[in-house]
């Protein structure tokens, strides 16, 4: 049976939906943030580009935003256009569950 054991695939693993928020300049580094350290950073910087680029090409259509809201199944985003840049909020939408109570 170990020779089967090479064809198999570890499961993928699960990432806790964070909560917290960071703010990016303009360019979209980002400035300071509360999210945990265990959240990738690689996924942080996809989110501030994409907010970004949003608010820079609402303001070319002139439609300035000032706040976007993006509802997930399971993940709420809230983005505020801060001259140029942005402050992100992540939260989940389910607490999460708690320990002691399963």
């Amino acid at each position: 049976m170990g020779f089967l054991n090479l064809f198999s695939k570890s499961p993928p693993s699960l990432m806790r939906l964070p909560t917290g928020s960071f703010s990016v300049d303009r360019e979209g580094c980002v400035l300071i943030g509360t999210l945990p350290s265990s959240f990738p950073r690689s996924l942080v910087t996809d989110i501030a580009q994409q907010v970004l680029a949003l608010f820079r090409e609402a303001a070319a259509a002139q439609l300035p935003l000032s706040e976007v809201v993006i509802n997930y199944p399971s993940l709420k985003i809230t983005a505020r256009e801060l001259r140029g840049g942005a402050i992100v909020f992540l939260s989940p939408k389910t607490p999460y569950a708690s320990p002691g109570l399963n």
